[in-house]
């Protein structure tokens, strides 16, 4: 053997040892990850599985287009607006402070939280909305944009191969969903390969999901992507101009602040402090109760703001133009169609056949950033940028 191997192995045994006396007993532990398929060298690689998780999804495409991909607000000529690229990162810090004081995996809180949006459509939520509407019309089932972030890291990188990331990071990204309020999460332990594989199944089924992450860490990445978008998009809004910060409620100003700095100051704070120790992540009663009006507050005068949407009129006739277009592409086997080249060209055979005309599709716009979804479609339906709302 090797001495470099070697002494690598002999360094990740040192971590792994170090994660036994310094994490809690409630953590996941790296020596516990499971991997579906075997790779060779995993015995003598320094970073532990967790770790390399976290680069195998810096290190992927669809990690490269967040840079590109909306957050909340569209076509808006703002540098200073948040984009998806920064909300993965807020997520992450956010959780890995949580983790720390906690005593819990931080490598695992850092793949999770990376991972987490890589799945999510041009144009945001909105984008979303209108992509489920045509894969379910066309017999693919609902598109739920943590689902397809498993789907790019398991199925389509590397041409078809996927990054083989550990189920427990694959876990915690699927079971991420911040927009459903919860005020504890009870980790759904013990889920087994097969487990995961039946809930991705039935998750493709159902307009809404609320599936819960089967370890600590996993409910972390789950309660931190709340705890980051949350006073970050009041912050937009209020840049914007679309809100007063006198327009907060009262409630929410008195207990969680009224910038996005005391905001997440006060949310991690409360959210420590009760599940310190505990088998749980949750919030107390007062803090829960102020952070689900905070919610309710940001729906009605942010996500389903009209002022905000009339500039999303065309993005819906861009999606089914673009959906019909490549269906009958691929319908025609035409070669020449973008579909082929810049997305099929070189995927491995095993991708084409077991996914469908309409889950094809699927893959190619869902992974489109927003300028490039743009460049895609005929002029007529081009929306142009907005200087202001």
């Amino acid at each position: 053997m090797n001495d470099n191997f070697k002494k690598a192995g002999e360094l990740k045994d040192l971590l792994n040892l170090r994660e036994q006396k310094n994490l809690c007993s409630l953590a996941c532990f790296s020596h516990t990850a499971q991997r579906r398929h075997k790779e060779k060298f995993t015995e003598n690689e320094y970073r532990q599985t967790f770790s390399t998780d976290s680069d195998r999804i810096l290190n992927s495409l669809a990690f490269t287009r967040y840079i590109d991909k909306t957050q909340v607000f569209s076509l808006i000529n703002n540098d200073h607006l948040t984009h998806r690229v920064i909300h993965v990162q807020l997520v992450s810090r956010v959780g890995r402070t949580i983790g720390r004081y906690l005593g819990l995996n931080e490598d695992l809180i850092e793949a999770a939280s990376l991972g987490h949006d890589i799945g999510h459509t041009p144009f945001g939520h909105d984008g979303e909305r209108f992509l489920s509407k045509l894969t379910h019309e066309n017999g693919a089932g609902f598109f739920h944009h943590n689902l397809q972030s498993i789907q790019f890291l398991d199925q389509i990188e590397k041409k078809g191969i996927g990054w083989n990331l550990s189920l427990q990071t694959m876990d915690a990204i699927v079971c991420h969903d911040g927009e459903v309020h919860s005020k504890k999460l009870v980790p759904q332990k013990n889920r087994s390969f097969m487990d995961f594989d039946l809930m991705l199944e039935h998750m493709k089924k159902k307009k809404a999901c609320d599936e819960i992450p089967m370890t600590m860490e996993g409910c972390v990445v789950r309660m931190a992507d709340t705890i980051s978008y949350i006073g970050r998009d009041l912050e937009d809004a209020i840049r914007l101009g679309l809100l007063k910060r006198q327009d907060i409620p009262d409630m929410c100003k008195k207990i969680l602040g009224q910038t996005n700095g005391t905001i997440v100051f006060n949310l991690v704070t409360d959210l420590i402090a009760n599940s310190l120790n505990q088998p749980f992540i949750g919030f107390s009663e007062k803090v829960s109760s102020a952070l689900k009006k905070l919610k309710r507050f940001n729906y009605k005068h942010i996500y389903k703001n009209p002022v905000i949407k009339k500039h999303l009129a065309s993005i819906e006739d861009i999606f089914r133009f673009l959906f019909e277009k490549y269906l009958t592409a691929l319908k025609k086997e035409d070669k020449q169609s973008v579909i082929f080249a810049d997305f099929l060209n070189g995927m491995s055979s095993q991708y084409r056949e077991n996914h469908s005309n309409p889950e094809i599709v699927r893959d190619y716009i869902s992974g489109m950033t927003d300028s490039y979804f743009i460049r895609q479609a005929p002029d007529h339906l081009k929306p142009g940028s907005i200087e202001n709302v």
